[in-house]
């Protein structure tokens, strides 16, 4: 779960620093998904790893971020 986390963080900063280059905004939602993704992939290690506080917030923190960005592409 570390590796595919891993790789989603580094896909969410690819898109970051094309956005901060090009100033595209047009993919800030599937970013936001993708930050969702990798966040929840983080939370899932974690509660693995028996921090059961640490990995509530990131499900809380992963369902806003999924809001925000499933409501951005929608509208």
């Amino acid at each position: 779960m570390k590796k595919i986390g891993f790789v989603l963080a580094f896909i969410v900063v690819s898109l970051s620093v094309y956005t901060l280059v090009t100033d595209e905004y047009g993919i800030m939602p599937y970013m936001q998904l993708c930050m969702g993704a990798m966040l929840l992939a983080f939370g899932i290690n974690e509660l693995h790893e028996k921090r059961k506080g640490t990995a509530i917030f990131l499900f809380f923190t992963t369902g806003f971020i999924l809001f925000v960005g499933i409501f951005i592409l929608l509208s």
